[in-house]
């Protein structure tokens, strides 16, 4: 079928390959600089513009590809919000451009303007969005909403990084792709880049880039919008995975205008304080960069633990040196110090335990690839030991504190997991895919990483003693040289730009 993009055609299907719509006469096809479009379904459309599903005509295959047009109120390109218009959909395209290399995002294609209107061109999604994902299957369990924020909350910081304020994060602007489940971020119509709006723009500009209501924060509903801004979205969006409900939809404290939403869910009370934070409307309490939302759910299922570590007489803070506490920021205030400090404690713990472990964290290897297949990634503080799970699929798996001490991981796809203070001594990791992992704290003492995959890790503190790092790849790893002297390493491990060589190992 071919769909007619003249909004004010009344029967926009056609038959496939008409040139003309037969309802109206417009032409049913877009060229720009030798490539052909063509309308196949209308996907979406607002006050100002709409989105199509297309194809490129001229090319092989004739692939996919979205269409979005901008319709400006006024066709007058004089204007003065004619040409705000074409100025958000310039600055659109331009950001597109800069950040769509990136695997998390839909890349630009094409941008040109077919007076009055604008059209631009991305790469087409294969997917689902959120917003539809959580209407059929239902609301998200707390651990698939802390899983959802670790795959976003890196993306995040790559856009803030870049100078732009996304300004409307949202389930229906997040696509999970089907080929890999990654998920997709997508719709930068109401995108600032820092420092480009002019306040005396304000006013034209707000109909077309305010955001979305119950996603906005108040600073944003003023035209003053900030990185935290997006972080409120997120938030919000994390409200609607676990409700099925849009934030608008919640109660809100008449007083301070927080919105009251934990009866309407159940979910850990250190959890809880986490959303709190990302969604308190002064932005003095909320969190001001992805990064440290990303360490507070490093430090969150720690947080019970904190009222007795405050209430003990011995002097057990001090019993932790400064070496053994992660680098924390202004922003880390001294309740996460003192959950580092426990944290820290307990990693010394784990080092000395010869013991049995708590049967709620013990798991047969049969139940526990059971639950990998079942989607299950929270594994925090398991006691894994000796286990064989060579070739396991395990991407994004928290297994903070997990006990894995000579456990078979050769081959595991370990990409973007959490170890941040796992007891790996000893263990098996030989050609393991460790890209992106956390691992800091974690006690890799003995450990054999020959031939792994450590690029862009998180090794910092990391206890690197006696480790065969022979033949593995450590390009992009945050590691210190004085860590890979005490490893094992040679002519074919791949060392981060700026270390030098210590002594070679045989493979």
């Amino acid at each position: 079928m071919s769909y007619c993009f003249n909004p004010a055609c009344t029967r926009p299907q056609n038959p496939e390959g008409a040139l003309t719509c037969e309802n109206c006469g417009a032409s049913l096809t877009l060229t720009h600089q030798g490539r052909q479009y063509r309308m196949k379904k209308c996907l979406g459309y607002g006050g100002f513009g709409a989105t199509f599903l297309g194809v490129e005509e001229n090319l092989p295959g004739r692939p996919l590809c979205v269409i979005k047009q901008l319709r400006p109120p006024v066709g007058n390109p004089n204007d003065p919000i004619y040409q705000m218009a074409k100025e958000l959909f310039e600055r659109e395209a331009e950001i597109l451009g800069r950040l769509g290399n990136h695997p998390q995002l839909a890349s630009l294609r094409d941008y040109f303007t077919e007076a009055p209107y604008f059209y631009m061109v991305q790469e087409f999604i294969d997917g689902q969005t959120l917003q539809a994902e959580v209407r059929e299957k239902g609301p998200y369990e707390e651990g698939a909403v802390k899983l959802f924020l670790r795959q976003m909350l890196p993306l995040l910081q790559y856009i803030h990084q870049q100078g732009v304020i996304h300004r409307d994060i949202k389930p229906a602007n997040i696509i999970r792709r089907k080929a890999d489940g990654a998920l997709i971020l997508i719709d930068f119509g109401a995108v600032k880049q820092v420092g480009q709006i002019p306040a005396d723009a304000e006013n034209e500009l707000t109909q077309f880039a305010i955001g979305t209501a119950g996603y906005a924060p108040p600073e944003q509903l003023s035209m003053r919008p900030v990185y935290a801004s997006d972080i409120y979205a997120l938030g919000g969006t994390c409200l609607y995975l676990l409700t099925g409900k849009s934030p608008k939809e919640l109660e809100t404290d008449p007083q301070t205008g927080e919105i009251r939403w934990r009866q309407h869910v159940r979910v850990s009370d250190a959890f809880a304080q986490v959303l709190d934070r990302m969604l308190a409307i002064s932005l003095k309490q909320r969190y001001a960069t992805a990064g440290a939302v990303l360490r507070a759910l490093d430090l969150e299922p720690y947080r019970d633990s904190l009222a007795q570590g405050r209430r003990t007489s011995s002097p057990a803070p001090s019993t932790v040196t400064p070496d053994e506490l992660p680098e924390l920021t202004g922003e880390d205030n001294q309740l996460n110090r003192l959950a580092a400090a426990i944290r820290a404690r307990k990693a010394r713990a784990l080092k000395m335990d010869t013991g049995d472990a708590d049967e709620s964290t013990k798991l047969s290897p049969s139940r526990l690839k059971e639950a990998l297949r079942n989607g299950k990634k929270d594994f925090a503080g398991y006691d894994l030991r000796g286990y064989d799970l060579q070739g396991q699929v395990m991407v994004g798996c928290i297994l903070t504190e997990a006990i894995l001490a000579n456990a078979n991981l050769r081959e595991c796809i370990l990409e973007e997991a959490n170890l941040g203070r796992a007891n790996l001594q000893g263990a098996n990791l030989q050609r393991a895919n460790l890209h992106k992992a956390y691992l800091s704290f974690a006690n890799l003492q003995g450990a054999d990483l020959r031939n792994a995959d450590l690029t862009e890790a998180y090794l910092r503190n990391a206890n690197l003693r006696d480790a065969n790092l022979c033949g593995a790849n450590l390009e992009g790893a945050l590691v210190a040289e004085e860590q890979l002297a005490m490893a094992r390493t040679n002519w074919a491990t791949k060392l981060p730009v700026g270390i030098r060589r210590a002594s070679w190992w045989p493979l």
